[in-house]
């Protein structure tokens, strides 16, 4: 039997539910004004007060996305659109709303073009069940987000994201969290978000730790290149290069080009396009403007710059087995393709040269994947934790059992870990049914310690250490694992 139950924001009365089990749920709060009409494209705005209660009961709008990708990598993960203006808002789970529990705010993934906090997935019942107030956030996404032609403030879906810490600093305390222990935790772009407020002065002091999960605020882009994409796309919608001249087009029309961009970028990725686009495939991510966001954080720590709070960064051992093995790239892959895809895209004949002897039984297909896993996920993640000290780093190595066992541990697979919802009927078919309960157990309580504690359990990530966590249904410390790989990507890009 539900319960009900109130608490008052700075903007209002929220009206949210409160389970059998005491957890208590709040869905869909405004942490910022709807971003349309004469606030598209600038910064997020405070929300207009209400003075009734608001029910909270139901998520709330997500960012326009379009319903699917069509891609076959996205029929195995699940995803949920819910049309409406009031898309700036947020969502709770606390364990106790006069309680004073840690904090963590979750960043959803999705390429910056897609996703939400309404996915079921990122179900927040079960931290909250461990003592933790748990909450997820919407953002800007694609051109809303993240288009850029030089004038105007950039990054719009970070500040966001900024704004939404922000309400939790504010707000926080009156839902039984404490606003002096807060920590961030993405996954993908999400991961790629956390890790680029880590460099945006704006963001200090919003979180006090932070979770990375497959991204490591690499895939940030230049203004040149963001000019580049925004030319293509006005072109494409026919308009003038300029986000006055998008704003007043439909948002269903710019999704639709948004898309066909993409698809573009996909066909032809060469830099005089699309800058540096062409090497992430992602038309709209994060700007290095110099301003908002200053540097890459990987740059701003080999600067001495160094951020205050802990750090767990990992990636999953197959992470772009998703991407090439459900669309039957990795069959169409022999020996000569790989040596060119590799030495073409990669630039390192040498790291080539490392994998296969590492990997002697290896076909080239799995080559290109393990290849690219690393190049994408791993070496980035690896650069930062050498470069700062008090970052924590894992492996997660859980293969999924769909389609025969050749997808492995791919992208996304240790969401549903995470969160506790192996239940969740819309990832049997990444993880199946017998998904391993104890795995999930392990790796929730890992961040709910280090989101409480700032230490996960095993020792931090040092040049001469190379300690990681291994998690799978044996997990283990291992360290430096696989040094000859590793080693070889130094110098390159």
């Amino acid at each position: 039997m539900m319960g009900q139950v109130d608490v008052r924001t700075e903007h209002g009365v929220v009206h949210g539910r409160t389970t059998t089990d005491g957890v208590s749920a709040f869905l869909g709060i405004p942490y910022a004004a709807a971003p349309t009409g004469p606030l598209r494209f600038q910064p997020p705005q405070p929300p207009q007060p209400w003075s009734a209660p608001r029910d909270a009961t139901e998520y709330g709008p997500t960012a326009p996305q379009a319903e699917s990708s069509g891609s076959a990598a996205a029929e195995l993960l699940p995803n949920v659109v819910i049309p409406g203006d009031d898309y700036l808002n947020l969502n709770v789970w606390t364990p106790d709303v006069a309680g004073n529990a840690p904090v963590m705010v979750f960043v959803h993934g999705g390429s910056f073009t897609s996703g939400s906090g309404a996915v079921p997935i990122y179900d927040g019942t079960r931290f909250a069940r461990s003592g933790v107030v748990l909450v997820t956030i919407n953002y800007r996404l694609g051109a809303d987000g993240f288009l850029w032609f030089g004038d105007g403030t950039p990054n719009l879906g970070l500040l966001d994201q900024i704004a939404a810490l922000t309400w939790v600093r504010d707000n926080i305390a009156r839902f039984g969290g404490d606003p002096g222990n807060v920590t961030i935790f993405g996954e993908s772009a999400g991961a790629m978000s956390v890790c680029t407020l880590l460099a945006m002065p704006a963001a200090q002091g919003l979180f006090h730790r932070a979770i990375a999960e497959s991204g490591a605020g690499h895939s940030v882009i230049s203004p040149e290149s963001a000019r580049l994409i925004g030319a293509r796309l006005a072109a494409i919608l026919g308009v003038e290069p300029s986000r006055e001249a998008i704003a007043q087009v439909p948002v269903s029309r710019v999704i639709a080009a948004q898309l066909q961009l993409a698809g573009e970028v996909g066909k032809r990725p060469k830099a005089k396009l699309w800058g540096d686009v062409a090497a992430n495939l992602m038309p709209f991510e994060p700007v290095v403007d110099g301003d908002v966001l200053p540097t890459r954080l990987v740059d701003a720590l080999v600067a001495g710059v160094n951020p205050t709070v802990d750090l767990l960064i990992g990636s999953n051992s197959d992470e772009t087995n998703l991407f090439f093995v459900p669309s039957g790239v990795t069959k169409r892959i022999n020996r000569f393709l790989l040596g060119y895809l590799v030495r073409g895209r990669f630039g390192a004949g040498s790291v080539l040269r490392a994998y296969r002897a590492a990997r002697p039984t290896a076909k080239p297909g799995e080559l290109l994947c393990g290849i690219a896993t690393d190049w994408y996920y791993r070496i980035p993640l690896l650069r930062i934790a050498e470069a700062r000290p008090r970052t924590y780093v894992y492996e997660f190595g859980w293969g999924s059992p769909a389609l025969d066992g050749a997808l492995g541990a791919c992208h996304a697979i240790e969401l549903p870990f995470v969160f506790g919802t192996l239940d969740d009927p819309a990832v049997a078919p990444l993880i199946g049914a017998q998904a391993p309960t104890v795995l999930a157990e392990r790796v929730q309580q890992t961040w709910v310690q280090f989101a409480t504690t700032g230490d996960p359990g095993w020792p931090a990530y040092e040049q001469d250490k190379r300690a990681e966590m291994y998690f799978d249904t044996e997990s283990e410390l291992r360290v430096d694992p696989r040094p000859v790989e590793r080693a070889s990507w130094t110098g390159v890009r």
